[in-house]
């Protein structure tokens, strides 16, 4: 029967088919062997196909994995050259930052959103905790805002911990598979907390000692939203490395970036000295904002080519 994967702790699946009760499923040996190059061979988020192994326990075999529609990953933090499936099948993906206890960095914002472009994911940045915002933190949102819906990104600002978190969110929410990304501490499982409060889901602090968030959520995991849809709780994530991104192809995923190329000059510009680029010119003409050319540059240097 098919079903869908709802988490996964590495060697055990918790799945729920379409007909909707839990089952405990586990993968046929063969899958670990062909065709799959990520350090895990299933995500949540896969559909899949399972046979019961025994029906009073609820466990079954994974026979099938289905196609995927797509998929988001990160650079494994193990293998520098290999892939982690954070989520498979997701419609949209919301990264939750902060600019406090702990604070985001931009160039982790930017990295998260090249990820999401290069797989066709409609990406939503909130920033949470606004109840430990100061006149600096709210200018930050205020600059963060214009820059990021200029170029054709949602970005809203909530407070958990104060109950002000926008209708507007809920009804992104309805009706769609969402991927809820961030930091460790920066507030995802208090955000489905609120949405969904009979889950209860353990939080943390943010450690004091080091403004580091503390790890609540150790495997990712979705959970149905009472008023429609799902959303998928991630372990928080210190650093996103990108994987599978050249640098000759990281201007196609700024969408501010991938407007111009076609007016440079030269077909492999990677917009840093070469002349007649049409990047560098947007940018004396205040068309790309500088903050996130800088992002492009600090990612550009940051890939390191393959060597085969």
């Amino acid at each position: 029967m098919k079903a869908k994967v709802y988490k996964s702790t590495g060697s055990w699946y918790y799945v729920k088919p379409d007909a909707g009760t839990f089952w405990n499923a586990r993968l046929k040996g063969v899958f670990k062997k062909e065709g799959i190059s990520s350090t895990n061979p299933l995500a949540v988020g896969d559909d899949i196909e399972i046979e019961p192994e025994n029906e009073a326990e609820r466990s079954a075999i994974i026979t099938e994995i289905y196609k995927r529609k797509n998929y988001i990953n990160r650079q494994s933090p193990t293998h520098r050259w290999q892939h982690h499936i954070i989520a498979a099948n997701i419609d949209q993906s919301i990264l939750m930052a902060s600019l406090k206890e702990p604070k985001t960095s931009q160039g982790f914002i930017d990295r998260f959103l090249a990820a999401c472009e290069a797989y066709h994911i409609p990406a939503i940045i909130i920033l949470n905790k606004s109840d430990l915002y100061k006149t600096k933190e709210l200018d930050k949102f205020e600059q963060w805002k214009e820059m990021y819906e200029s170029v054709g990104y949602k970005i809203l600002l909530t407070s958990i911990k104060s109950n002000i978190v926008a209708e507007e969110l809920l009804s992104l929410l309805k009706g769609k598979i969402t991927l809820l990304s961030g930091h460790s501490g920066v507030g995802k499982s208090s955000l489905i907390n609120h949405v969904f409060p009979s889950l209860s889901l353990k939080t943390q602090d943010v450690s004091g000692w080091s403004s580091k968030g503390i790890h609540t959520t150790t495997f990712a995991e979705m959970f149905d939203l009472p008023f429609g849809g799902q959303v998928i709780d991630t372990p928080g994530m210190r650093e996103f490395g990108l994987v599978d991104i050249g640098k000759q192809e990281l201007s196609h995923y700024f969408p501010e970036m991938r407007v111009r190329i076609n007016e440079c000059r030269f077909n492999n510009c990677l917009h840093v000295n070469e002349p007649g680029c049409a990047i560098k010119k947007a940018l004396d003409e205040g068309l790309v904002y500088v903050d996130r050319y800088v992002s492009y540059c600090n990612i550009l240097d940051s890939i390191a080519e393959k060597k085969y």
